[in-house]
């Protein structure tokens, strides 16, 4: 019997007013948008909204406490600025590579099997379950990943009849661990007989989601201390699908992040009310799938290795270094080349800053505002804890409140001619020219070590 541990625990909760995507269940981190806030324009005389494609310029679970081990691998990017991977559940150290986990580069071949139950009869085919999340998931991977990476969906066009009623295996969001491990065991016992488990990289399990006892709160990734073995490869881990139809926008590329070793972003509060969206607001589909602009951040791009050390620059020394940044949501330029899309500013052992630029390209065609975007980073702390912050350059103000995540944080991003100090670090970050070709000048003068 294979024990099962939980570090992927999502509480899921409603998406925000105004927020987009279909109308139905919710997943984790989606903010709780406040209609009411400060309107259209988080600062007077400075145009914050985009309607469309017509955009103004502006201000732009459960933690596991030891980490599934496997082999070390080396990034071949990693510079100084390159912080230790530690013991910390999907730590965002990037010198070495958890071998125990997929690493997104070239093609990976996922199996998406589709459950029914006894007491249900499944209202929604496989081929429309399976396009809910494909070809949109592989395209949001395409597009971060400036093609470096495909993700190839191998949808079953037919139910996997499960041994036992919905309602026996006791799903919700907060999943008793031995009722989770008995439908894991049942699904993949049941689907051995017609699917070849060796052939795939990722294993997706999507439930009928119209069955009376599946809820839809309780899609997660579940990391497995003994892997399941089937077809003599090891499953270490699987995407447990339970959304509705049409489901929660960027819930799977949400949860295949996981699946990749990337952390959670959002800050769950302790009684499950109050504002998710805290540490990286609109700014990352780890911190909310419901997010304006949610391509993943350049840090995790140079960990999945899709930025390479000739993107990343590493601020160092006393005096000022002046960056050109690209867009890190944009895609390649002419000739597919890539310029820098990352400047970091080392601030500790395990703790850093990291620079980059935020435009209305790629995944975050839908953002509201662009800029430069700083935030924090820190290795040592674990998933959900808030191993990356978003530094408000303009903490007085908010923006996008109708359709923000965590509108305080939407107008994050500093803009041409801004100037800004971190606190607590001294880095001093003056945006000084943005070209034709929407190349950000950055200024970056170290300060103090935290």
């Amino acid at each position: 019997m294979s024990r099962i541990r939980d570090p992927e625990v999502h509480v899921r909760r409603q998406q925000p007013p105004g927020g987009g995507g279909p109308p139905g269940g919710a997943e984790p981190p989606g903010g709780a948008g406040a209609s009411g806030r400060a309107g259209a324009s988080g600062r007077a005389g400075r145009p914050r909204l985009r309607a469309g494609a017509a955009a103004f310029t502006s201000l732009t679970a459960l933690a596991a406490t030891t980490l599934v081990t496997g082999p070390a691998v080396g990034v071949p990017s990693a510079v100084p600025c390159a912080l230790s991977r530690t013991s910390a559940h999907h730590s965002l150290g990037l010198d070495t590579w958890n071998g125990s986990y997929p690493r997104p580069g070239g093609a990976l071949d996922a199996v998406m099997i589709f459950l029914s139950f006894p007491d249900a009869e499944p209202l929604t085919g496989p081929a429309e379950l399976a396009a809910d999340h494909f070809p949109g998931t592989s395209e949001y991977f395409e597009r971060a990943s400036y093609g470096r990476f495909t993700l190839r969906p191998h949808p079953r066009d037919v139910w996997t009849p499960m041994p036992r009623e919905s309602g026996a295996y006791g799903i919700r969001r907060d999943w008793d661990t031995g009722k989770r491990a008995m439908y894991l065991r049942d699904a993949v016992a049941a689907a051995d007989a017609s699917v070849d488990f060796s052939r795939y990289d990722i294993v997706y399990l999507v439930a009928d989601p119209d069955a009376p006892g599946v809820d839809s709160d309780a899609t997660k990734v579940v990391n497995l201390e003994r892997p399941l073995e089937a077809d003599g490869t090891e499953i270490k881990r699987v995407v447990t699908v339970f959304e509705r139809h049409p489901p929660d926008r960027n819930v799977l590329a949400h949860e295949t992040g996981h699946v990749f070793d990337l952390p959670d972003l959002y800050h769950r509060p302790e009684d499950g009310r109050g504002d998710w969206d805290t540490h990286v607001g609109d700014w990352d589909v780890m911190g909310s799938q419901f997010g304006l602009a949610p391509d993943l951040l350049g840090w995790h791009k140079w960990k999945l290795g899709w930025l390479s050390r000739a993107q990343v620059t590493c601020v160092r020394g006393a005096g000022p270094e002046v960056v050109s940044l690209e867009p890190a949501d944009a895609p390649r330029g002419p000739g597919g080349t890539l310029g820098t899309r990352l400047a970091v500013v080392r601030t500790g052992r395990d703790s850093a800053l990291a620079i980059e630029a935020r435009s209305d390209a790629g995944n975050d065609a839908g953002t509201c505002t662009e800029g430069v975007l700083v935030y924090r980073v820190r290795s040592g702390t674990a998933s959900g804890d808030g191993p990356v912050e978003v530094v408000d350059a303009h903490p007085g103000t908010e923006a996008c409140g109708d359709r923000s995540v965590y509108p305080p944080l939407a107008d994050a991003p500093l803009e041409e001619g801004e100037t800004f100090t971190v606190p607590d670090t001294g880095v001093r970050i003056e945006v000084t020219g943005r070209t034709a070709s929407d190349v950000w000048t950055v200024r970056i003068t170290p300060g103090k070590a935290d």
